[in-house]
This record gives structure tokens, sequence and C-alpha cells, in this order.
């Protein structure tokens, strides 16, 4: 599946939220799908459209102390994850059960997750055979054939390699290499001057000597510091997340032998022959990383190496190795950058686990108990009516020629619609799956996933291929395959409504359909033609007119401002605003096909019109920690929440006429001033 920009296609939400569908409302049983009330009334709609849909809401939540943040999303994880328990008890309880079967894997794998006193006696004895591996490295050749072992488990560290469609033939599987190794979030951590981020650094620091001594590293603290050294090196040869938004700047298609004169100090025909590659082209993103790369093999200490293999290798195991391991990666990941106070019960964790790991076993069973038929003959319907009408939209877009707005429908009818579950289910059945080690199960299903990816090479790209589970509340789109995908878990409250009304499943559902289509022509979509590649087939004029429009996206976003002077970053954030506004207007343009959008109805007081914008609203409720905020600034290409609800309906006339916006209001942006590209 496409990992677009170094992470996942792009996607409705940063973080994945599995769950099952709510059981059915009594048809003569009416309940509101809006929370009235969760408004604050005081703050009129003019003002902060945001704060009145949710102020009171937002006064009186508590955020748990085992999330980041709490909001609707996080409320359906919540049932998600008591619907996945209800399957994988289960399973676990089941005598006997059929080796290799999708229940007997599972069920093991979940049983092993929760032994936390199997896990706690056996410290960090899991690892061992890997570490002495490490122990044993003598050179660079040394070094480069632990690494691939490690992959080869499922543990990539230094670099990314991953096996994907070429980003220019979509229909061929290619080698890919990014720039990796970092355990800060991303290059900017390594030198922003400022306190929080020194602080930040420090605890990094005190975090990796946790873990080398718990690892009986005598010289923890001057070995902690030479990794960060290490890792500040390879932050110098990196792109920061802004730049790696380019999918022109990241493609560079070379053989081999020209990577053996880019990066001379690593054999690449040898790595290739590691790794079980026998192409010779590769699609590598950031070239410059690489020679930086070689340079550091050939002039850093092999010790620092080892020691830095030693960290990364512990650190990536560590939420599933014994209790100090655990704590020491909770207290600087979960704690200190996110602001969790304290770990989720331990068979939430176990669910995600097996949900991440065996996905299509759990979903399989998931789908059977959870989604109906009917809810994906509604999804079908509705995207459909979707994609009509973006279709007329990008028919009556007036900065647009004739010439490019064909090439647009072509793609858009072109659009592969994947909706609640995969037509052919991955089959797991050859991994051993038991309940005497989690830490290998987890690198044999890694040896399976690996070798599952390296054999794509050499085939046509199997386009059928999902790129998230079942039970999965969210969404996304990839270019390469010009794909828009709907989990099963999509499709519920507060998405959707069964018996909810047209306005509040337009302004809700139908507006995350419109995201995802909106992705297909946001700046980097827009890149990328009918048949998934990256190729220009826009006219020169219309794309100096669109990159006007998304700059003009991108200067409303910079203006918003949310911790004391911190600001979204509007370059990180295009896409999804763009993505975002797109999807909220064709979700309106939808709706008022509907019959309800023209009459007088009034529901608790609101028009449709009204609920459609309050609908928008109440689906993107959440109330985050500022260290998580802070988190999402400097690395989510999503908008903080409120400016995901605030920023689009600015924009949209219809919004001022629903709720008498007017020029002295707060939310009123002038006429010349509203963007609007799709």
């Amino acid at each position: 599946m496409k990992k677009l920009m170094y992470g996942t296609p792009f996607i409705l939400l940063a973080f994945v939220l599995m769950t099952g569908c709510n059981s059915k409302t009594e048809k003569n049983a009416y309940h509101d799908p809006l929370d009235l009330s969760g408004r604050d009334t005081a703050i009129s709609p003019a003002q902060d459209f945001f704060l009145y849909a949710n102020g009171d809401w937002l006064k009186n939540t508590k955020i748990p102390a085992s999330q980041t943040g709490w909001g609707s999303f996080y409320i359906v994880r919540d049932q998600a994850l008591s619907n996945m328990k209800m399957i994988l008890d289960s399973c676990e309880a089941l005598k006997d059960p059929v080796k290799g079967s999708p229940a007997q894997q599972i069920g093991d794998l979940y049983a092993v997750a929760l032994d936390s006193a199997a896990i706690d006696s056996a410290g960090i004895s899991p690892l061992e055979n890997d570490l002495k591996q490490i122990t044993s490295i003598k050179n660079v050749s040394d070094l480069l054939a632990v690494i691939t072992a490690g992959y080869k488990k499922g543990n990539g560290v230094l670099f990314g390699f991953y096996v994907s469609p070429d980003d220019k033939n979509s229909n061929i599987e290619r080698p890919h290499f990014d720039q990796g190794g970092l355990g800060l979030p991303n290059k900017n951590y390594y030198f922003k001057t400022d306190s929080a981020s020194k602080n930040i650094r420090d605890a990094y620091v005190n975090y990796i000597t946790k873990i080398l001594s718990l690892n009986g590293d005598n010289t923890a603290p001057r070995d902690a510091s030479g990794i960060l050294a290490l890792e500040t090196k390879l932050a110098t040869a990196s792109k920061t997340p802004v730049e790696l938004r380019d999918p022109q700047a990241n493609y560079h298609l070379l053989t081999a032998k020209e990577m053996d004169k880019t990066a001379p100090d690593i054999n690449w025909q040898n790595l290739l022959q590691q790794f079980n590659v026998r192409e010779d082209t590769l699609q590598v993103g950031q070239p410059e990383f690489y020679s930086a790369l070689s340079g550091l093999l050939k002039s850093t200490p092999i010790a620092v190496w080892k020691n830095y293999l030693a960290f990364h290798l512990i650190s990536s195991y560590a939420p599933w190795l014994s209790k100090p391991f655990a704590d020491a990666r909770f207290d600087f990941y979960n704690k200190l950058l996110n602001g969790q106070q304290e770990p989720e019960a331990r068979w939430k964790r176990a669910c995600s686990l097996v949900n991440g790991t065996l996905g299509d076993a759990l979903g399989k069973l998931y789908v059977a108990r959870y989604f109906p038929p009917s809810a994906k003959a509604y999804m079908e319907n509705l995207v459909n009516n979707l994609q009509e009408t973006y279709r007329q939209r990008i028919q009556q877009a007036d900065w647009m020629s004739d010439s490019t707005k064909a090439k647009a429908i072509d793609k858009l009818n072109a659009f592969t619609k994947k909706i609640g579950y995969p037509d052919h289910w991955k089959d797991y059945s050859s991994i051993d799956i038991d309940r005497s080690s989690l830490i290998g199960d987890l690198q044999r299903i890694g040896q399976w996933q690996y070798n599952y990816d390296i054999n794509k090479l050499g085939k046509p790209t199997d386009k059928s291929e999902w790129g998230m589970t079942p039970p999965t509340v969210n969404a996304y789109y990839d270019p390469s395959f010009n794909e828009i995908v709907f989990p099963a878990g999509i499709l519920q409250p507060p998405f959707y409504f069964q018996h909810g009304d047209d306005a509040v499943n337009y302004g809700a559902i139908g507006a995350v359909i419109g995201h995802e289509m909106t992705h297909g022509f946001d700046d980097q979509g827009s890149q990328y033609d009918k048949d998934g590649n990256l190729k220009n087939w826009w006219t020169t004029e219309d794309r100096a007119k669109f990159n006007a429009h998304a700059d003009q996206i991108v200067k409303q976003y910079d203006n918003y401002v949310v911790l004391d002077s911190v600001h979204v970053n509007g370059k990180l954030t295009e896409g999804e605003n763009i993505a975002d506004n797109g999807g909220l207007a064709i979700a309106y343009a939808a709706f008022q096909k509907t019959p309800e959008a023209h009459k007088d109805t009034v529901i608790d007081g609101y028009t449709p019109d009204q609920r459609f914008f309050l609908a928008w609203a109440q689906v993107w409720r959440v109330k985050d920690r500022p260290q998580r905020l802070l988190w999402r600034i400097n690395n989510d290409p999503h908008s903080p929440e409120e400016y995901r609800v605030n920023g689009p309906v600015s924009n949209m006339t219809a919004f001022y006429q629903a709720f008498n916006i007017k020029p002295d209001d707060k939310m009123y942006r002038p006429d010349s001033m509203r963007v609007k590209i799709w």
C-alpha cells in the first residue's frame, strides 16, 4: 500500500480509530443526532461557530488520565475497543481451536499480550538474540546486515525501506528508500532553540539513558549523548515535514550503481541482496540523506552505532516488554510529548495491537458481526451522489479551462471506491502464533508481512489491496491507486445516523466523503493523473490559478493562533485544509439536491442549513491536552479541530446566510477573501 509522504495516504484523522456499528434505533423513538446540550448559547455563532456548537461540552468535559484528548472520536474508539474485546474474549476462550485459523491466531495473540506477569518475568530476554547480533558487529558490513535482519522481523531502523508502486508508473511495484533514523518526531526537534525544545532534547537523552541502563550499560549517560549527536547529524541531512510534502522533489529513480556513487560507503548490491530485492531500479526519496548517511557510516565509531541500534531495538519493543521498559517509553513519548497521564488499560492496548498486526483476521470476524449489507448499500449510494455533485462542481469552476476540466472529470470518473471491507482477505494461516512469547509472535508476524511485501516486486500492482482494516473509524485517499476508501467503522455516529435527517448526515458523513474526494485534487493529489501516476495534466495557466487559490488557503490558516503565539502551519496543513474546505462545499451542494433541503422544516429551532453546519461542527468536537496540541502543530498535517470547523464555514456564503453573519462579526471574511477552489 502506498505510504505517501512517509506515513500513510491522505487520511481523515491523524490517529486510527476502530469500532463496531451501534445497535439499531427504533424508528418511533426519535433522538436528535445533534447534541444541543453541548452548545454554548452565550456565544454567538457569528463570533465563534466552533465554541457556539461545542462550548458547554468543552467546559464540562474532563480529559481521562489515560488519553491525550477527548471528543467524539475518542468516545467512539472506546466503544470500538469494547466491541473488539467481545470478539477477542470469545476467541481467547476457545478450547482447541484449529491451528492457523483466524480465531486461534487472534485469540492467542490477545491472550499473550494480556499476560503482563509473564512479560514482566521475561524482562529483556525476548530480545536476547537480537542484542547479541548487535554486540557482534565489527564493521559497516556487519552493521547493515543487522539492520536488514531487523527489517525482516518488522523492525526497521536508520532509514525507510518499503515496497510500493512507482509514483510515476503505478502499475509497477518498486523498492522505496527514504530518510529515517530519528527518535524525535521530526528534524525540527533537533535544532529549535526555545526552552521547550531544549527540555524535550534533555528528556530524550534521559530516556535513552534509562533504556540503556536497564539493559546493563554502565556508561549509559555518555552513550546516550553519543546517540543524540549521531541523530542530530542524521537530522541535518533530513527534510522537514513541509519539504516532504512535495512529491516531485521527493522522487528520484536511481539504479544501484547510481546509488553507489551517491552513497559509496553502502554496498548497494549487497544491501539489496540482503533485503531479498532483485530489482536494480530504486525509488529514492532523498538521495542527499543517503549521501550523508554514507559519510556517517564511515566516520562514526562502530561502538556508537551499536549503542544506537541497541537503544532503538529496545525502544521499539518497549511497550510490550517488562514494566520498567514500558514505563520509560510511556513517560517520554506519551506523557512528556503528548500529555497522557497514565497508560490505557492493558486490554485496550492488546485489542489495538491485534487490529494493527492481524487486522484482516479480526476484521473478517468484525464485519460478520457488526456491518450489515444495508450499511454498505447506503454508503455506496451516498458516495455516488457526492461524486456526481463533484462532477458538476468541476464543470462549473470559473477558473479552469475546458481542457483541464475534462482531465479532472476523467480522474474523478476513474476513482476506485472501496467501502466496508476488502474483497479478498489476507491469509495469515502460515504464521505460527502461540502464547509462549509476545515478542516472538510479533517478530513472526513482521517476517510474514515483510515477505508479503517483498513478493510484490516483479508483479503487477494489486490495486484491490486495502491500507486500513475494516473496524477503522477513518477514511483515506491514495493517489497511486486513485482510490477513496471508507472502512466499515466510519458508518456510525458521529458520522452517520441511521434515522438522522439528511442535513445532519450530509454535514457529517457527506463532508467526509467530499473530503477524501478532494484529496484527489489538493496540492499533492492534483499532481497525480487518473491512473495514479505523478504526471502533469494541467495547463500552465490553470496550474498557476490553482496555486494562487491554494496560497490563499495557506495564508488563511497561517493566521490562526493555537497556543499563545503558536500558529497553525498553513503549509504543513495545506492539503488537509483544501480537503476540508472542498469536502464541506461539495457535501453542501449535494445536500441541496435533497427534498429536505428546500423544506421549511425546523427541528429543535434550527433550519436544515443550520443543522448541516452544526453537524460538521460537532463531528470535530475535541478537547486536547496542551502537549498534544503542540505535538500536532509540529507534526500533524491536519489543523486543530477548531479551525477545521471555523476555517471552511467562514469561506462558505451559505453559512453566512444560515446564521446571518454580518461584516462586524468575527466569523466574517470579506467576499474577496473567501477561498473557493472546488
